[in-house]
């Protein structure tokens, strides 16, 4: 069995849940299992969050007033289930990441030490969080166009799952 689908959205926050419950309603279908459904919804909202935030320049206007163009206002979502695996991208036309981040020179966050601390530290978690919910995951840089971020995961498929792979 092989499904594939693809979502230009725009860098939107309501983009998020969009993308997050297709992906949802594809893998119930599917019949794939419900907990590992629910590991790689959580990853795909933290890239398509990466990818509102930091996927390019406003998207309403440019400094000064002038029009973004519609490829910067904009970040593309795909997933593929194919054979016993998934893999999802997500990619936007941002500056992309740090030479550090793409060579894997990610600490794990840190936790809080006070509570003060806490709302400083919301951010910074999602590229760890979605390593930690995927089996493999690769950033990349399109130099001049953007970010890549790839995930996959190996799927379990429910008991009597119609479209379970053979």
């Amino acid at each position: 069995m092989s499904i594939w689908w693809s979502l230009h959205l725009r860098r939107e926050a309501a983009s998020v849940p969009l993308a997050r419950r297709l992906l949802l309603g594809t893998m119930e279908t599917a019949g794939v299992d419900p907990d590992i459904s629910f590991d790689l919804s959580v990853a795909l909202s933290e890239a398509c969050a990466n990818a509102v935030e930091h996927g390019g320049p406003v998207a309403d206007t440019g400094s000064g007033g002038e029009s973004v163009p519609e490829a910067c206002a904009a970040y593309r979502v795909t997933a593929y289930l194919d054979g016993d695996c998934c893999r999802i991208e997500v990619t936007d036309s941002g500056p992309g990441f740090p030479a550090a981040t793409v060579a894997g020179h990610r600490p794990a966050p840190a936790a809080p030490a006070t509570p003060a601390d806490t709302a400083a530290k919301e951010h910074g978690r999602g590229l760890w969080l979605i390593e930690e919910l995927a089996d493999h995951v690769r950033l990349r840089n399109r130099p001049g166009q953007g970010a890549v971020v790839s995930f996959d995961k190996v799927l379990k498929w429910r008991e009597g799952a119609l479209l379970k792979v053979s």
